[in-house]
């Protein structure tokens, strides 16, 4: 699978972890950076993130900041990302199965690095469920009345 992850200043040695844990388990990953511990604005990787998923440069993405918070807010202002802020392997699982989340988002001041494998883990073995949750999941790129 081709994952792409991206974080801000706050989640270095998270994504740093990740990338190793990805690669090992024999993903194709793509790191966005960004690549010093210099203070960033999690908007901009939050953007560099959502255009590599929606684009197709990228099956899945997985966005860290230093409570997930602000970066899956930025990931999720592109219709085509449904970006899921988790903290445990349930809602990580969930997060796929009813919502189809292309994007797990965790916050490295928040989530420790075992847990986080553990919630991507379960992100990326877990099936769309479809059915019921089609419907609702095409809602969510369909501009609110």
């Amino acid at each position: 699978m081709r994952i792409a992850i991206a974080s801000d200043h706050a989640a270095l040695e998270m994504k740093s972890a990740l990338v190793e844990y990805m690669q090992d388990a024999g993903h194709e990953v793509d790191d966005l950076g960004p690549n010093a511990p210099d203070s960033v604005d999690y908007p901009d990787y939050g953007y560099k993130l959502a255009n590599a998923v929606a684009s197709g440069d990228a099956d899945k993405g997985v966005a860290l900041c230093g409570s997930g918070i602000g970066i899956s807010m930025a990931v999720n202002r592109n219709p085509a990302c449904r970006c899921a802020l988790v903290s445990e392997p349930l809602s990580a699982a969930l997060s796929r199965e009813h919502n189809d989340a292309n994007v797990i988002a965790m916050g490295a001041r928040l989530t420790g690095i075992e847990m986080a494998k553990s919630c991507l883990n379960a992100f990326l073995n877990t099936e769309f469920g479809g059915d019921r949750h089609a419907r609702r999941v095409g809602k969510l790129s369909t501009p609110a009345i």
